[in-house]
């Protein structure tokens, strides 16, 4: 795993040792995604020699018990099965439990004590990563209580050591909630500690937008309003909301989905060449794409921004419930499962393209796609009684199956000489032989170099918020008279399909 945009990456020599806290280690992404990504790291020689994990949580257990879990969860999650014995007899030793109250002063004082001991033991010479893998209101606290007990360092005050501090998603509810919780989190930390979390960025068809375009004269002289006609961005899901009820009861579509993974995407994709591969560089660019997306008019919340809710269906052939169902969700919900929208970015290179997004739940099948459509060859060769070709289409798949495909029109053999769309398709794990690393075992490892470039800036965050906080008043304002408009298994409400039929246009099924 070396930096997406070098060519020679740095390896675990030149990492420094460091203990990880996660908070909130006995929760759902813990165990999914946390310690089976750290299992990879270990076992491919990319963390750090010198290296310790604690566990920090509410609920009373000892260290054993913690190693016994944390192994239950690689046995069932990790990518690579099954799990190395010999491997995990050594590194279980360097996993540790705390127990406390995410607000109890003693619980910190205690923390400190035992990462001194730490330090001693496995030479971490202090260094510091914290993984806060809770609820959002408890991100303020725990910072605080960080801060006051002396484990988060003043980076104007410690040059001998570093602390550095991973925020999961969401940042903030909207645009005010955002700036509060930037300005809470800023009298106790510098913005070079802040490592904002969104695994999208991890993954390995993401990391590889940038040398595709920039890496590719044939892409990047095409990667503009004179050859590109639109852009689709789609996050698809099969699967309803489980037992998030009351998260999702509380965030919706738009927060959970749209505010940081697709606006990630979008800018991206739309991007202006950095200056250099910094991670200043490429998040300013980043930025400036999202500054230059056209702001709502009124008649955009009808015409193009488009919401809905699953209701009961059908997925691979199973009956399942609707929405309003589903567990801890209110009978009469207005919380939106999919969404839809068009957007504009107002700047030389992007001029008049409209961008689609879509995302949603209980879909009929599971997939991220990127798909740049190219406007029509001139229509004087080749047309065939009128009709037009399919124009050229290209499809990066995030997930599942990563890789990138291109659509051509060709020629069928014979005399006839009809013209057929054909694909040219690359897949990662085909070509490379080996399943890509989980995102979070990359952004891990990032964090723990110090690189922050695959994690979202303050600005990009309040930036995205800027854009959707308005469609979230308009909700607010007006509450939708038809859900459920789509039912479970099929590509969301009609709506969304009327909305870009209007530009002549039609969603990509994938």
């Amino acid at each position: 795993m070396q930096h997406p945009l070098e060519e020679a990456g740095r390896s675990s020599r030149n990492i420094d040792p460091c203990v990880l806290v996660i908070f909130g280690a006995t929760g759902d992404l813990t165990g999914r995604k946390l310690s089976p990504a750290l299992y990879n790291l270990g076992r491919e020689g990319m963390l750090p020699p010198n290296f310790a994990c604690v566990g920090f949580a509410r609920r009373e257990k000892t260290h054993q018990q913690f190693r016994e879990e944390v192994k239950s969860d690689i046995s069932t999650y990790s990518r690579v099965k099954p799990i190395d014995e010999k491997f995990w007899t050594h590194f279980q030793e360097q996993f540790f439990y705390h127990q406390s109250d995410f607000d109890k002063d003693e619980g910190y004082a205690a923390l400190a004590t035992f990462l001194n001991q730490l330090d001693a033991r496995f030479a971490t010479r202090g260094n510091r990563v914290f993984y806060l893998s809770v609820q959002p209101k408890y991100f303020p606290i725990i910072i605080e209580k960080l801060k006051k007990h002396g484990l988060a360092y003043d980076i104007h005050q410690t040059t001998d050591k570093w602390s550095r501090v991973i925020i999961e998603k969401p940042f903030g509810h909207d645009s005010d909630s955002a700036a509060q919780l930037q300005k809470e989190i800023s009298k106790h930390l510098d913005e070079t500690q802040i490592y904002r979390i969104d695994h999208y960025l991890g993954k390995e068809t993401v990391q590889n937008l940038l040398v595709f375009r920039f890496a590719n004269s044939i892409f990047e002289s095409l990667w503009n309003y004179k050859h590109i006609d639109h852009v689709q961005i789609t996050v698809a899901e099969d699967i309803g909301i489980g037992t998030r009820g009351h998260f999702f009861e509380e965030e919706g579509l738009l927060r959970d989905i749209v505010q940081n993974h697709m606006m990630q995407l979008l800018s991206l994709v739309a991007m202006e060449p950095p200056v250099n591969l910094s991670a200043t560089a490429i998040r300013d660019e980043k930025v400036k794409v999202l500054q230059s997306i056209r702001p709502w008019a009124a008649q955009d919340f009808e015409t193009s921004v488009i919401r809905g809710q699953y209701g009961p269906g059908f997925i691979n052939g199973e009956k399942v419930i609707g929405y309003r169902q589903e567990k801890d969700v209110a009978p009469s919900s207005n919380i939106e499962t999919y969404l839809a929208m068009r957007l504009f970015i107002d700047n030389w290179r992007w001029a008049g393209v409209p961008f689609y997004l879509r995302g949603g739940k209980r879909l009929p099948k599971r997939g991220t796609e990127i798909a740049i459509t190219f406007k029509d060859a001139p229509g004087v060769l080749f047309q065939q009684r009128g009709k037009r070709n399919d124009p050229n289409v290209l499809a990066m798949r995030i997930q599942p199956d990563e890789g990138i495909s291109m659509k051509i029109n060709c020629k069928v053999p014979g005399p006839s000489s009809p013209i057929q769309p054909v694909k040219m398709d690359f897949r990662y794990g085909s070509y490379f032989g080996q399943t890509p690393p989980e995102a979070y075992e990359r952004l891990i490892w990032d964090c723990i170099l110090g690189d922050s470039t695959l994690f979202a800036r303050s600005d990009e965050v309040a930036q995205s918020w800027h854009i959707l906080t308005p469609v979230l008043e308009e909700w607010a304002r007006k509450k939708p008279q038809d859900f459920p408009n789509y039912a479970s298994g099929t590509w969301g409400p009609k709506a969304a399909d009327e909305m870009i039929g209007k530009d002549g246009r039609a969603w990509r099924i994938l």
